[in-house]
């Protein structure tokens, strides 16, 4: 395990602001600390750079201890590069004069052939004799990860990389850094509170809530196996219906019974509430089935609809459909259920 993190805890002016936070990340691997605003994402990831002491807990990299309660090595000692939120770069020097300033010490040759590589890598050859201002902003962002890559950092932070960016930028930009991170072998962990962003480049990603990190893994698991309520409504959409336990593989609700094929974690009789995905009810039309519901909402999506459900009891579900298959507001539509991972939370 290349970098890990036990029963981390910081505060400021002694109010904690995250709490036993724990997880480890092997070489070569890319993590992510996903959470909303405020969360301690963000905390947690100046910790592991050496800007901020720990209250309590360890952090250690390859081995060695970077961070205990009374003891922080310098961040310039850590062999830990960083991309910040907004970029950081040096206007004054052109573009292939911040991609080798942090080598400055390598021989010449050594440091030109860094900074020619990196720029190929980055697709930013043609820019090296630009400066910052002439680049775009998906542009200057790859400046800043080049700049961050050149000294072969044994583990790389990215702050909210995107975040200036414009939205249509992100998610191809986003596929792009993981990419160039998988050729260099790079270890890194992205904050962000974008869970597409997350998704697109994560490997293993941490879900913090009010600082504490709730669960950690990969995208799917938190998507169709979330540990929490808050897990399950930050991740994805859906809905959280009512239901009652009818025995260890099944749940009676409003849309019938629901079978798991797994062995559900609460005793016959108990009262739940069962996670329902878009993915999981499908519209059909209402002739066809015996479960209906009315159409509050729709959401065009372009290759699909998302639709709000009410049903008989007024509780809701999503439902996501192919945009030809269109079910106006207002109207009675028949539901079926495609329910491969049934999540049940004791009520």
């Amino acid at each position: 395990m290349l970098l890990e993190l036990e029963r981390v805890a910081i505060g400021y002016g002694g109010e904690p602001v995250v709490r036993d936070v724990g997880f480890g990340l092997e070489r070569g691997r890319i993590g992510c600390l996903l959470g909303p605003s405020g969360c301690g994402k963000t905390t947690v990831l100046r910790g592991i750079a050496g800007f901020e002491p720990l209250t309590e807990g360890r952090i250690a990299l390859d081995g060695v201890e970077l961070s205990v309660p009374g003891r922080t090595v310098p961040p310039e000692r850590r062999g830990i590069g960083m991309v910040f939120q907004d970029f950081a770069l040096f206007g004054h020097l052109t573009v292939e004069a911040n991609v080798g300033f942090g080598i400055r010490g390598w021989g010449t040759a050594e440091r030109r052939a860094r900074v020619a590589e990196l720029l190929e890598l980055v697709g930013l050859a043609h820019h090296a004799r630009d400066f910052p201002h002439e680049l775009s902003g998906g542009e200057q962002q790859r400046v800043a990860l080049a700049r961050a890559l050149a000294p072969r950092p044994r583990l790389l932070l990215l702050d909210e990389p995107f975040s200036s960016l414009d939205v249509a930028l992100r998610s191809g930009l986003a596929r792009e850094v993981r990419q160039i991170l998988r050729h260099e072998g790079m270890t890194a962990i992205l904050v962000t509170h974008d869970q597409l962003e997350a998704f697109a480049i994560a490997d293993e990603i941490g879900v913090l809530e009010a600082g504490r990190l709730v669960q950690w893994g990969r995208a799917y698991d938190l998507y169709h196996r979330p540990a929490s309520r808050f897990v399950a409504r930050f991740i994805g959409q859906g809905t959280l219906i009512r239901g009652r336990v009818l025995d260890a593989g099944a749940v009676e609700t409003a849309l019938g019974a629901i079978e798991s094929r797994e062995p559900l974690p609460c005793a016959a009789g108990a009262a739940v509430e069962v996670l329902m995905r878009p993915d999981d009810v499908v519209c059909v039309a209402a002739a066809e089935s015996v479960l209906h519901g009315v159409v509050e909402e729709q959401d065009f999506r372009g290759a699909a609809y998302l639709y709000t459900i009410r049903l008989d009891n007024g509780e809701r579900v999503l439902s996501l459909a192919r945009s030809h298959e269109r079910f106006s507001v207002g109207s009675t539509v028949g539901l079926a259920l495609d329910s491969r991972h049934l999540i049940v939370f004791p009520e």
